[in-house]
């Protein structure tokens, strides 16, 4: 896999997105930089990061094999990746966020923004953007944010950490391409954040709610129990687990 590292850099899923229009990359080509002056979250949120604590990174996929309605696989495989890795290191009570936030007990430490090239009914290739909170144990402003020093009190090697989520997610795009659905989608809902467990929402009026996450649908909306045992879908725009 090519791997290209920036020093500073407005997005590194934009420096990738303009890459793959004037080159043919290669599976797995990654760029990677030590501060992103424009790093970007779901929602239109900014990631923010300290330069050099962090890892920052976005990786061109192929995924012209993929059919439009299974492309939240993408953030499936992307999560188990990453859980894979932070598990591997002894992190305690990893979980899932929906649709991609990765947490330790209830603080995020990591962050994936994916970005798809449609064409026709397929997806052309994908950018997989991953914030990872590594080095960093500072915070200001963002309660809910951790990282993995502040969590073991360990200085780790970014290189190290990249090359490790890399051959991770290797293995469960290849589960993806041989079609491996079911099993791939039964090993998210096992780390999903709150699965099972009462649990308070914001909808998109602003109105709170308590339901019970119960699964996620094939096109990566959430389903959740609500009174009266009514089953309501949700998609990422309509709706915020509050923890």
């Amino acid at each position: 896999m090519k791997i290209i590292k920036l020093h500073t850099i407005d997005s590194t899923n934009d420096y990738l997105k303009q890459l793959a229009v004037t080159e043919e990359l290669k599976n797995f080509t990654t760029v990677t930089a030590n501060f992103q002056t424009k790093g970007k979250g779901q929602r239109g949120s900014v990631w923010e990061s300290k330069s050099g604590d962090n890892l920052m990174f976005s990786v061109f996929i192929d995924t012209s094999f993929l059919a439009l309605d299974k492309r939240f696989y993408l953030n499936i495989i992307t999560s188990l990746a990453i859980t894979k890795v932070l598990n591997n290191l002894l992190l305690s009570h990893v979980k899932i966020k929906w649709p991609n936030d990765i947490l330790s007990g209830n603080k995020k430490i990591c962050g994936v923004l994916i970005e798809n090239n449609f064409k026709g009914t397929t997806i052309q290739y994908t950018i997989l953007g991953v914030g990872l909170n590594v080095n960093q144990v500072s915070f200001e402003d963002l309660p809910s944010a951790t990282s993995l020093k502040k969590l073991t009190g360990i200085h780790y090697s970014l290189d190290e950490l990249l090359y490790e989520i890399l051959l991770a997610l290797e293995v469960y795009y290849n589960q993806l391409k041989d079609g491996s659905y079911n099993e791939l989608k039964a090993l998210y809902l096992k780390d999903l954040f709150r699965k099972n467990k009462p649990s308070t929402f914001r909808n998109a009026e602003g109105d709170l709610f308590v339901g019970y996450i119960k699964d996620v649908t094939e096109d990566g909306k959430i389903q959740i129990l609500l009174e009266d045992e009514v089953m309501g879908e949700y998609d990422l725009k309509e709706i915020s687990l509050m923890y």
